[in-house]
């Protein structure tokens, strides 16, 4: 009996510590979109969020979608000559990158860039008691650390998603009409043909969705960390970790809300 209740318990345990983690990330979540709507405001460091989170992740962002896209019409001209079929490249990684590749690549590389940074600019700030001080200060945490990161992403993100959409579809362009033998004119005429408008909302939408879950995961994940250098270690490999699964998670659940039809 003891080895059937063990196993039971202890999916009992870890079910009631999800649910309530998931808990306390809503409330959390709920608390920083209220701290964005009302004053006061710190435009210096949304300003500051704001380059740190779009600007500088502009390098990374361009280079992953330009090899992605490049990567993307060689295995799709490879494939599609199987079937005779090797002109659907230019419309093949229009979609992929717009629907798909370019808003999961640039959510993960958010993650993985500002996510752990913020998680880990947080956690010191607790560590060494800098968070107490801005409290003795009348200055409320949520307010001056977590509003301009989280409002920070939700207006940069999308624009990097936009931007790496471009980069992509110019990173296929370029090995299609280099290497594979692609007219130049036709390939963008394809491209720009094929896409519809709702690919592109949708694109912007899921990197407004990615932007707000990297930007929060690192503030609760740092906000929650431990005392010591192993808790702030802990806090910014769990707010990567927990960043890019709810992204892919968010991802999957968006794609069927505007493509189920």
């Amino acid at each position: 009996m003891t080895l059937i209740l063990s196993p039971l318990a202890a999916l009992g345990r870890n079910t009631l510590a999800a649910l309530a983690m998931l808990g306390r990330v809503t409330l959390f979540m709920l608390s920083a979109f209220s701290h964005i709507l009302r004053p006061p405001f710190y435009p210096r460091e949304l300003l500051h969020a704001l380059l740190q989170i779009g600007w500088l992740s502009l390098p990374v962002v361009g280079l992953t979608a330009i090899f992605t896209g490049g990567a993307l019409a060689l295995q799709i001209y490879s494939g599609g000559a199987r079937f005779n079929a090797e002109a659907v490249v230019p419309q093949i990684v229009a979609i992929g990158m717009v629907r798909e590749l370019g808003p999961v690549l640039v959510g993960l590389m958010i993650a993985a860039r500002v996510t752990s940074s913020i998680a880990a600019e947080i956690a010191t700030m607790k560590v060494t008691e800098q968070i107490d001080a801005l409290t003795t200060l009348s200055t409320h945490p949520m307010k001056y650390l977590v509003a301009p990161r989280v409002l920070a992403a939700l207006i940069t993100v999308p624009v990097l998603v936009g931007i790496g959409d471009i980069i992509g579809i110019l990173g296929g362009y370029t090995v299609a009409v280099q290497n594979l033998g692609f007219n130049a004119a036709t390939y963008m005429q394809n491209t720009v043909n094929f896409l519809e408008a709702r690919d592109i909302i949708s694109s912007l939408v899921k990197g407004g969705v990615f932007g707000v879950i990297a930007a929060l995961m690192g503030c609760y994940y740092g906000m929650d960390s431990g005392r010591g250098a192993q808790g702030v270690g802990r806090a910014t490999k769990g707010s990567v970790q927990a960043a890019a699964v709810l992204i892919l998670a968010a991802n999957f659940i968006l794609t069927g809300v505007f493509f189920s039809i």
